[in-house]
């Protein structure tokens, strides 16, 4: 008879691991946001992102057309900034 023991926090831990490594993939995956992306990933308005950052001097983004894109890279360097700014 073949018995298996399995360590459930071990177990637990390489699981969590792999979504972690999937969700950096999925979040590397995008190199510009739109301006509904940057509503989900800060889970803010559009007016709460005009009056908070928006107009900032150091806020990355571009117009194109009629359309604005922010470097997913560069905003998420921005944002970690920013709300570390207003917390201290």
């Amino acid at each position: 008879m073949l018995q298996v023991q399995v360590n459930d926090a071990e177990a637990k831990q390489i699981y969590l691991d792999a979504i972690g490594k999937k969700l950096e993939e999925f979040d590397a995956s995008f190199v510009y946001w739109d301006s509904n992306e940057l509503k989900r990933r800060t889970c803010m308005s559009w007016n709460s992102i005009q009056d908070n950052f928006f107009h900032d001097k150091d806020f990355p983004k571009a117009k194109v057309g009629g359309k604005w894109y922010y470097p997913a890279k560069e905003v998420e360097a921005f944002l970690r900034k920013w709300i570390l700014e207003r917390v201290n």
